[in-house]
């Protein structure tokens, strides 16, 4: 009988012999923005090992509809209270307009209906989550590789940010302490969304963050809003997607409406909700805490690969 080696064997395996792998291609790697940071640093040995093995089109595991989950969790923020969210999701999104920028040579801002009107993609797929939970869903969305495609990439870019609509948190402004309430009784200035857990609905914030994080937002009492990145082998994988729809159905809200990433190769924190503008840029050093992700500033793993 032949045993067929685990995940965890393969990877193991892959990092014994991975010298032997970089001397067949030391020039190519040594190209390799994400190879100069596991030299560097050490905290992409994961992303090395799973591109070893794995192609930049090696796909997830998709399944049948007859194993979609009952219930699809929505985790994290499940409404965001921001005053110009809430805006967009009376009118049922219908003045969304999704942007695209940076580092692009044809800049676009695409409203719902435009982006459903755009080749689509639809999988059935299992998210996992770092805290230890999985659901299958069925998503159908525009691939992010058509729209990198239509906004014509310039030669320096290297990462993709998602810069998404829900206040993680609301800064440190003491002057706007009696006028600005928090949903769930947050007290003003303090975490609008703490550590992953569920921030119901309800109340609108009274203070208008402004639209889209700014980027580089570090001075005390700025709204910090989710953010996520990947790099551009994620971004041109066939199976990362902007969905729109869950499981048949509009995406709703609790699950990132009107627009969340997709990107299957990757643990639950990356596949970002409320996505409003997608911006190409060279570094991540200046967005943030210039980690690459909300997540990752406080202390996530940039690279989530499974």
């Amino acid at each position: 009988m032949i045993r067929r080696p685990s995940r965890r064997s393969l990877l193991l395996g892959a990092t014994a012999t991975a010298g032997t792998a970089m001397l067949g291609g030391c020039d190519r790697l040594g190209e390799a923005e994400w190879f100069r940071r596991t030299l560097i640093t050490g905290e992409d040995a994961n992303m090395f090992v799973q591109r070893l093995l794995l192609t930049e089109r090696t796909l997830a595991p998709e399944y049948a509809e007859a194993d979609i989950s009952p219930w699809f969790k929505p985790n994290g923020t499940e409404d965001p209270p921001d005053k110009a969210y809430k805006a967009l999701a009376r009118g049922r999104f219908a003045a969304y307009r999704l942007e695209v920028g940076g580092l692009v040579q044809s800049p676009l801002k695409l409203s719902l209906a435009e982006l459903r009107g755009m080749p689509s993609r639809t999988q059935v797929t299992r998210h996992d989550c770092v805290e230890g939970w999985s659901a299958i869903g069925k998503w159908t969305g525009v691939p992010l590789a058509n729209l990198l495609g239509r906004a014509r990439l310039k030669p320096k870019a290297r990462y993709v940010v998602f810069h998404c609509a829900d206040t993680m948190d609301q800064g440190d402004d003491d002057a706007d302490a009696a006028d600005a309430g928090g949903s769930d009784g947050e007290e003003a200035g303090g975490n609008a969304n703490p550590a992953m857990t569920k921030q119901a609905g309800g109340g609108e914030d009274k203070r208008d963050s402004g639209g889209q994080q700014a980027e580089g937002a570090k001075s005390v009492g700025e709204p910090v809003r989710y953010y996520e990145s990947i790099d551009l082998v994620d971004a041109f994988h066939p199976q990362t997607i902007l969905a729109y729809d869950l499981n048949g159905a509009a995406l709703p809200v609790a699950n990132g409406a009107p627009l969340r990433l997709r990107v299957e190769r990757n643990l639950g924190y990356k596949q970002a909700k409320y996505v409003m503008r997608v911006e190409v840029v060279e570094s991540l050093s200046d967005i943030g805490e210039g980690k690459g992700g909300y997540w990752e500033d406080q202390g996530y793993a940039w690279y989530a690969g499974i």
